[in-house]
């Protein structure tokens, strides 16, 4: 008589894991409970008895339920984009391995279960490292081979989460072991994982990527920004002069509840848009800063089309499945998953010299 509801419970498990984690749902099914379970994973979805898609698209071009049924009837949902995937119509895969151009070897790592390893891995190309959960990738690459790479490039590792609980303790751990070859053809380190860009409202996608820097000093050109004397700092939303007083900027003011965790509400004075009234008096053709943050990447693209600094991120962002997110989108609003592949857009527009790790 329970009804059981996970939200991705196979995320980050080994397939071999995931048939271990299906087999206890089962159980809980065969007792007499109901399981409802949010889920990517084709062989959970190949596994449910009845399997409800929703799409077709993300954002505003989701929200829709396109089937509801046993699995097989998926397959006739022409719209739905996992049928596409669970029946695999036609997909073929051309892909062609590259060559690595140099090796990195490490020797002698000990860092949690890894016991003197010795291990040598390609460069140059895309190499998937694998294991059933707790078998050590994490601790080979995400932190021994990290933190060995980092005190050669001379960088200082930074924190994991630089925004986590301060309070949580944390068990102080080395690496021991080196890198015995192949580190001379690696110049630059970046970390890239699915923690947040931000914890509050105040930090979005349009700040993070730092297309909002260029879209600023559009606003600042006008004729109408001139003649007030507004600069760049007068469009942003962590700028006094320019921002919603009541709010601060951030569109959502903070409601106390007893007992409860706070919860966000929006700005009674400027209703959500962060700035005051004598700043969107503004306009960029015909938009106002608030506007713009309005905007989602995909409608932002079209209309930066002219504006070869804008319209570089929000063509990566749009590229790596992100044009349904709003340019003002709090942060506290993404998933993991958006948040890692807006740090992988931020990335990509950097200027590529090669030589990345």
């Amino acid at each position: 008589g329970v009804v059981y509801v996970l939200d991705e419970p196979t995320a980050g498990l080994h397939p071999a894991d995931s048939e271990a984690l299906i087999r206890a749902l089962d159980q809980l099914k065969r007792s007499g409970n109901s399981v409802f379970v949010v889920e990517h994973d084709l062989d959970t979805m190949r596994r449910a008895d009845w399997l409800v898609d929703v799409g077709p698209d993300a954002g505003e071009q989701g929200g829709q339920v396109l089937y509801s049924g046993p699995p097989d009837g998926l397959k006739r949902i022409k719209a739905s984009h996992t049928a596409r995937y669970l029946f695999a119509l036609g997909r073929a895969d051309n892909y062609q391995p590259r060559v690595a151009t140099h090796w990195l070897e490490l020797r002698g790592i000990t860092r949690n279960n890894l016991r003197n390893l010795d291990a040598r891995i390609p460069l140059g190309v895309l190499t998937a490292v694998t294991g059933v959960s707790g078998s050590g990738k994490s601790s080979l690459v995400s932190q021994a081979l990290v933190e060995l790479v980092c005190a050669h490039l001379g960088h200082e590792l930074a924190p994991q989460d630089e925004e986590g609980d301060v309070l949580e303790p944390t068990v102080a751990t080395a690496t021991s072991g080196r890198i015995h070859s192949g580190v001379d053809s690696i110049k630059r380190l970046v970390r890239v994982d699915q923690k947040p860009i931000g914890r509050t409202p105040r930090s979005n996608l349009a700040t993070y990527t730092g297309l909002f820097d260029h879209v600023r000093r559009l606003f600042a050109a006008t004729q109408a920004a001139r003649a007030r004397k507004y600069d760049a700092g007068r469009f942003s939303f962590n700028v006094a002069k320019g921002r919603c007083e009541t709010c601060e900027g951030e569109g959502f003011v903070s409601v106390e509840l007893l007992f409860m965790h706070s919860v966000y509400a929006p700005c009674p004075t400027c209703h959500g848009a962060r700035y005051n009234t004598q700043t969107l008096r503004v306009r960029w053709r015909e938009k106002t800063i608030a506007d713009i943050l309005h905007l989602t990447v995909d409608e932002a693209c079209g209309f930066f089309a002219d504006e070869a600094s804008v319209c570089k991120p929000l063509n990566l962002l749009r590229d790596i499945g992100l044009g349904y997110l709003r340019l003002g989108q709090p942060a506290t609003e993404l998933s993991g998953g958006e948040a890692q592949r807006i740090k992988l857009a931020t990335e990509l527009q950097r200027p590529q010299r090669g030589a990345t790790l």
